[in-house]
């Protein structure tokens, strides 16, 4: 009993730095390639230094943290040609899950997809009208429920773990362009709404194409 008490509070600790480190990721408080040290990850966000290696190991298991030659670690790159390959690996991966979604999902997952829509819809409009990074968050954090609700019908776990992570990796990019004014909201509410009309009218083609349009759209931005 007291072990499993010391093992649920390490992955609590853990699970708190990794968020922690997760949005400084994404907002570029920690800079693509920097190295991340030990000592100084334990003096500005806590942990012990086990707390804190398991913590990288799970951002490196995630794509947000690269291991180093030296053992150590880094934040990934964030190059343009980074930000292609991510995209291209989210294309391939949702439209392989809307595609079975469409295919096996019942009326209660259609629910689902109308109320991440709509969640999302609400952040949308309050981001616009403060650009704090809590709303920004709020908002991709809605972006990206959304998203994993086209897929959750699939019965695929592994393929909704990959759309999760792809997913993250592709956050820092996003919010680069939201803090620079690059993101079209109109543009993207329409082209939302065109896609939720598809899926729920089951057209696979146009669901598809829909799709692959607004996560590629980034590439444009």
């Amino acid at each position: 009993m007291l072990f499993g008490s010391k093992h649920d509070e390490d992955e609590t600790v853990v699970a708190m730095l990794a968020s922690a480190l997760r949005r400084d990721i994404s907002f570029g408080v920690l800079l693509p390639d920097q190295k991340l040290k030990l000592n100084a990850l334990r003096v500005r966000y806590g942990g012990s230094n086990h707390s804190m290696r398991e913590t990288l190991r799970l951002l490196s298991a995630e794509g947000l943290v690269a291991a180093t030659a030296q053992r150590g670690f880094r934040v990934t790159s964030a190059t343009e040609e980074d930000l292609q390959d991510i995209l291209f690996m989210r294309v391939q991966v949702e439209k392989m899950a809307l595609e079975k979604s469409l295919r096996l999902g019942d009326v209660a997952w259609e629910g689902r997809v109308l109320a991440a829509h709509h969640s999302m819809r609400h952040r949308e409009v309050l981001v616009q009208e403060d650009l704090s990074d809590l709303a920004a968050l709020e908002w991709d954090n809605a972006c990206r429920d959304f998203f994993f609700s086209l897929c959750e019908a699939s019965g695929s776990p592994r393929l909704l773990d990959m759309q999760q992570k792809f997913y993250d990796q592709s956050r820092r990019f996003r919010l680069t362009l939201l803090r620079e004014g690059r993101l079209d909201f109109q543009d993207r509410t329409a082209q939302h709404h065109a896609l939720l009309e598809a899926v729920l009218a089951r057209d696979l083609s146009t669901a598809l194409g829909g799709l692959e349009r607004l996560i590629t759209s980034e590439l444009q931005a």
